[in-house]
């Protein structure tokens, strides 16, 4: 069987962890970025990300760069993912032109976790090709991949992406109404919502959210999730406690005063040196080897 081809639009931090995993999976790898600086740290990117996921070094050579998407061979493309800046018009100016360059039977992808996939395809001939393929950074350790619908996506196509996420050992699960943030996000930022409250109200730092999270329900979600977790104490106890709770659950549409105070200040996290934390280059290092090396454990427990 020959060698499949993908065509990653960007290779910056989520495009390049993407190519990890399509160079892990034995494909022939395409990554346009018009920087000459990210392509240049791509080789020693997809080697490292190659070592982690126990792939063979040999894959390596499957991938190419290319300042220009002119530049591509697109009669042997089979799958497009776009991972560029979070910037609509310019997703929107990319997807037009991918319209006319790729075949049309294959899959147009977009990485997008902040714009509706009906937007970025809107105007297009073959909207009924586009779907969101969501990664969660990193994306290559992390399992899950969200396969988002559009009203105009045809099923099949979403069907056949998540069956391609299988074969190369993600975890995907179809998200097949085009809402804001998907599901992950949506879920994600409720925790956030409420946790960013609760510090900014004074009731507890970020540090015991973290140990919250980290070593109470966070821990037992790598063994179940939430929905099974509820099957096993009882959905009578989950309505009860809701009804109790609920109305004391933060409910704002805007984001917490903290981080907007945050913001302000230039304090942006390990970007900047200080978020709710000081940071080095020293430290940063260490904890992103810390989280990676959590993160391998915990996919080993997955797969037992």
């Amino acid at each position: 069987m020959p060698r499949q081809n993908v065509v990653i639009i960007g290779g910056g931090i989520m495009g390049g962890d993407i190519a990890i995993i399509f160079t892990a999976g034995g494909w022939n790898v395409h990554v346009m970025s018009p920087s000459q600086k990210t392509r240049d740290a791509l080789p020693a990117r997809i080697d490292s990300g190659l070592r982690k996921l126990g792939a063979p070094a040999a894959n390596a050579a499957n991938v190419k760069t290319y300042a220009k998407v002119g530049d591509i061979a697109w009669k042997d493309v089979d799958l497009v993912v776009e991972a560029a800046t979070e910037d609509l018009p310019l997703k929107q100016k990319i997807f037009s032109e991918l319209d006319a360059l790729a075949r049309p039977d294959i899959a147009l992808a977009s990485n997008t976790s902040n714009f509706q996939i009906g937007e970025i395809g809107k105007g297009l001939k073959t909207r009924s090709r586009v779907a969101g393929l969501h990664f969660f950074m990193p994306a290559h350790l992390v399992p899950l991949v969200e396969v988002v619908s559009a009203q105009s996506t045809d099923p099949k196509v979403a069907e056949r992406l998540v069956g391609l996420m299988k074969t190369l050992g993600k975890a995907p699960i179809w998200v097949k109404k085009d809402v804001p943030g998907f599901v992950g996000n949506r879920i994600q930022h409720a925790m956030m919502r409420e946790a960013l409250y609760l510090i900014a109200d004074g009731v507890v730092t970020p540090e015991d959210v973290d140990t919250a999270v980290r070593y109470g329900f966070g821990f037992r979600f790598i063994a179940c999730g939430p929905m099974m977790q509820k099957e096993m104490s009882g959905w009578d106890t989950n309505y009860y406690v809701a009804g109790a709770l609920y109305p004391h659950l933060h409910n704002e549409s805007v984001p917490a005063p903290v981080i907007k105070e945050l913001i302000e200040k230039g304090h942006l996290g390990m970007k900047t040196g200080r978020g709710f934390w000081q940071w080095t280059d020293e430290s940063i290092v260490k904890e992103k080897a810390k989280i990676e090396k959590a993160l391998q454990a915990g996919m080993e427990i997955l797969k037992s």
